[in-house]
């Protein structure tokens, strides 16, 4: 589900979970727990990466509407535990984007601290509204954190993915990097990162990242039931269905 590896201090974290390493409870729950062992052993860097073609195609939607309100109910709060985890990380994170990045995918990467991706023709994009699913104000915090205005808006809004070019000049990734030298080069940045004293590191990021997840958690304190009902409503799982039907049409 994911594979570890070390080097030098920093430690690679390649998703492999399925064909697209959709984010399902399994995963969520498995990358939260790597990511807390890695942070009480203080290690150096992270550097995230996904398999093959696919860095991870977001949230599993067959689950989602398979499993019905009682797997919502367990998979938002696992959702945001790890993306808070990873968006709050003590040590440099870098992405390492060999591939598909969608919705769920896309916030991974940005919740990282560096994002690189490799070139190609592979997309990354959040399309949440166009699948009929409201975002989560963790994951709205983290992309705020990471893509600049207009962009920012026009990512959420609009939901348009984007090949490396495309999203480089967004500003969604930091760098486009030959698919050959991508973990090679991400792993360095989180090395280059990891220079600085760990505590000098932990605690700036802690100060750029804390109000986003302070802002977050008072939305969620007002929203989540309403949240909740909307991601478990019939006319989310019907969008969702259709959005399915559509997508498999195309492939």
């Amino acid at each position: 589900m994911i594979q570890e590896s070390e080097a030098d201090g920093i430690v690679t974290l390649r998703l492999a979970h399925g064909k697209a390493s959709a984010l399902d409870l399994d995963l969520t729950d498995g990358l939260a727990a790597a990511l807390e062992t890695l942070a009480r052993k203080r290690t150096r860097g992270v550097v995230l990466t996904g398999t093959g073609g696919i860095f991870s195609a977001g949230v599993d939607l067959f689950k989602l509407v398979n499993g019905g309100s009682e797997y919502i109910a367990h998979f938002l709060p696992s959702l945001d535990y790890m993306f808070e985890a990873l968006f709050m990380f003590p040590a440099p994170v870098v992405a390492a984007v060999n591939g598909h990045a969608i919705a769920g995918g896309c916030i991974l990467a940005c919740a990282c601290d560096r994002r690189l991706m490799a070139s190609g023709t592979a997309r990354i994009g959040v399309p949440e509204l166009k699948v009929g699913v409201p975002f989560p104000p963790l994951v709205v915090e983290i992309l705020r954190a990471s893509i600049a205005p207009p962009y920012f808006n026009e990512l959420l809004y609009v939901g348009r993915t984007y090949e490396p070019a495309d999203a480089l000049a967004r500003g969604i990734v930091d760098e486009v990097v030959a698919p050959e030298a991508l973990v090679a080069r991400a792993q360095a940045m989180a090395a280059e990162l990891a220079a600085a004293p760990a505590d000098s590191f932990m605690l700036t990021k802690r100060a750029m990242r804390m109000a986003y997840v302070d802002r977050a958690r008072r939305t969620m304190d007002t929203d989540a039931p309403e949240l909740m009902a909307a991601w478990s409503s019939d006319a989310t799982r019907a969008a969702i269905r259709s959005y399915l039907e559509n997508t498999l049409r195309k492939a």
